[in-house]
């Protein structure tokens, strides 16, 4: 759900927080286009910021929720295809576990605060609609089952009342694991995927400035390296 339209806010946020220009690509959706029709739709934009010249060693990409997944997916595959990762991604609550398992015991995604719920059965729906019979164990749309190494550092965030933030804390001790630079930052909010709520929850404004950050760390890294010296 949602659009590159409807995230034009946060994306701006992140630019401000970053100093750097953002895109975000309006890739198709399931059910109507299942996988890999959003993943096929992430590279071509990330080939094009690098037809652009752009080097990509001072890209960060950043995705929430299921987008981080996405994040993640688009990465493997550049690793298998042998082409040039970014510098660094942003994971910001992180969602990446499509068969959710360690949810069964969990009748409701929420807490007793009021806000919407979701369901295992409609999550478990919305992951099936995405991978239209594609295995969920195939490491490239499960982070959890593949191999790490080699990807570049990763910024994971989330809320300590989620429910999900078990995604970013496996996520985290498995990036360890495998020899890759993650680091992990909790917020003490109950709301998966608090970062939308920018404007007003000082939690979600810190997140993204901190988010920024890394952007910027990632990008002056970038900078000092000889292909990037070569580009620029």
């Amino acid at each position: 759900m949602g659009s590159a339209f409807g995230y034009r806010g946060l994306a701006g946020a992140l630019a401000v927080a970053a100093e750097a220009s953002v895109v975000v690509p309006e890739y198709r959706l399931a059910p109507e286009h299942p996988f890999p029709a959003a993943l096929e739709d992430a590279l071509r934009a990330y080939l094009w910021m690098l037809d652009s010249g752009i080097p990509p060693e001072q890209i960060t990409m950043a995705g929430d929720s299921a987008g981080s997944g996405l994040v993640l997916s688009l990465m493997f595959t550049l690793r298998q295809e042998k082409l040039p990762l970014p510098g660094g991604a942003a994971l910001l609550c992180p969602g990446i576990d499509l068969s959710f398992d360690d949810l069964d015991d969990i009748p409701s995604i929420g807490t007793s605060e009021p806000q919407p719920a979701l369901s295992l059965e409609q999550l478990k729906s919305f992951a099936a609609s995405y991978l239209d019979g594609h295995p969920v164990d195939d490491p490239v749309v499960s982070p959890l089952h593949a191999d790490l190494a080699g990807l570049p550092p990763l910024l994971i965030q989330g809320g300590t009342g989620d429910v999900i933030v078990i995604d970013a804390h496996r996520l985290a001790d498995r990036a360890r694991e495998h020899g890759v630079d993650a680091r992990l930052e909790l917020y003490p909010v109950a709301t998966h995927d608090f970062h939308i709520f920018w404007s007003f929850l000082p939690e979600a404004a810190e997140a993204l400035q901190q988010a920024g950050r890394f952007a910027q760390e990632i990008r002056a890294a970038g900078s000092a390296t000889p292909a990037a010296r070569q580009a620029t």
